[in-house]
């Protein structure tokens, strides 16, 4: 009898020994997950716009720490513990479900609180695409197309990583290069540039459109800066000069000729060509001959500067673009500079803080040239190339192109220069 009683308690402590071990192995054999999409984000807590922890490619495997609402708790193999939507996965083998879900918050107040926060970071978050680029699923230059984002659309971000910002458009999302995208206040100076551009432009055609052809009537006659006899000399013609007439005001004529604008006396002026006198040798009286613009240049890095500015005339005015193939004034002023090795703020008025002021009897080769109403309201910029002439990004329908400074909106717009080389 007592040998079946020890033979009975042997046999129980075996049983439960192997009971012990069979649920001991199911509660210890962790389920795992398989990502089931290209690319799963890992974030931090169980919420769309929590931080991102790691990004998963398509089967990777993952160990599941239990179940919190429609997310999973999750470790990688690397040891990252985070948290994966549901439909991004396929579980294998029962998981615990936690009673600690986040919990929605439904009083009106703070729903109200959610609205405004959600409004505030949008109107912070918004930007503007600078040229036509293809959205990417996820943020790496080889990575699948998605859409094409058109210039100057309008875009939400959602989350960035190191040079990459994730972006909402319609109903769409998306990654782009955050070199690609511009910010509100950009977008509204660079419509500024481009306008004040057109406006000057528009101006100087209709005024050309409006000129009429005169005739220096004195051997030798004076153009000045200004509508005044004390007004500094810019150039001397010769009797019988062609000039365009734009306009006459208090005595005087507002003229363009040999590419430079100025003012004469409209009484040097007549409608037609003056007989020349003869002396009794057959021969014209002689003239004061006509002083050149200097056109001589410094040698060094701002020539080197102007050369490379120059090898980009024809190329077109499209605003908002800083090339390689198109440009706008200050996109253009500072993709040149940037081959060069110099960074220049994006903007007309945000280049006049960059480098040294310059002043305009001082001005070299290479010299950044800013134009506009005043200095608070500067609205173009160009390169300085020597012989009172700029390179610069005209407009749309001029492009890359040479320019005086000596005349026209160039000449009456001047604000001042800066050396940045």
């Amino acid at each position: 009898m007592k040998k079946k009683n020890i033979i009975r308690n042997i046999l129980m402590i075996g049983a439960l020994g192997i009971a012990v071990m069979f649920f001991t192995n199911v509660i210890f054999a962790a389920s795992t997950a398989k990502i089931t999409v290209e690319t799963a984000n890992l974030r931090e807590t169980a919420d769309e716009e929590s931080k991102i922890l790691v990004q998963l490619s398509l089967n990777d495997e993952v160990e599941v720490i239990q179940k919190a609402g429609n997310w999973y708790e999750v470790k990688t193999e690397n040891n990252v513990t985070g948290y994966l939507r549901e439909d991004l996965v396929e579980v294998s083998g029962d998981v615990e479900e936690t009673q600690n879900a986040p919990e929605e918050n439904t009083t009106a107040e703070n729903v109200e609180n959610v609205e405004q926060e959600v409004n505030n970071e949008t109107n912070t978050a918004t930007r503007i695409v600078k040229e036509n680029t293809k959205l990417k699923i996820v943020p790496t230059i080889n990575a699948t197309d998605i859409i094409e984002v058109k210039q100057n659309e309008e875009v939400t971000i959602i989350e960035t990583i190191g040079d990459w910002v994730c972006i909402e458009t319609g109903a769409t999302k998306g990654w782009i290069r955050a070199d690609k995208l511009m910010t509100v206040e950009e977008k509204a100076a660079i419509d500024a540039e481009a306008k004040a551009a057109e406006e000057a432009a528009k101006k100087e055609e209709e005024e050309k459109k409006s000129a009429k052809t005169m005739y220096a009537n004195s051997a030798t006659v004076n153009v000045r800066k200004e509508a005044s006899k004390e007004a500094e000399i810019v150039e001397q013609i010769k009797l019988n000069t062609e000039v365009s007439v734009l306009s006459e005001e208090n005595g005087w004529s507002k003229i363009t000729v040999n590419g430079k604008e100025g003012y004469i006396a409209s009484n040097l002026l007549s409608d037609k060509k003056t007989q020349e006198t003869v002396t009794s040798r057959g021969s014209t009286t002689t003239r004061k001959k006509e002083e050149k613009a200097e056109t001589t240049t410094t040698p060094g890095k701002g020539s080197t500067v102007v050369e490379t500015a120059k090898k980009y005339i024809g190329y077109k005015y499209v605003y908002g673009a800083s090339g390689p193939n198109s440009f706008d004034c200050s996109g253009f002023t500072s993709y040149i500079f940037k081959l060069h090795g110099v960074s220049l703020n994006r903007t007309a008025k945000g280049q006049y803080s960059n480098g040294t002021a310059v002043s305009r009897s001082n001005l070299q080769p290479g010299d950044l040239i800013m134009f506009g109403p005043s200095a608070s309201k500067i609205n173009h910029v160009g390169i300085y190339i020597g012989g009172g002439s700029i390179v610069h990004a005209a407009n749309p329908s001029r492009g890359v192109t040479i320019d005086t400074i000596n005349s026209g909106y160039y000449n009456n717009n001047y604000v001042g220069a800066r050396r940045v080389i």
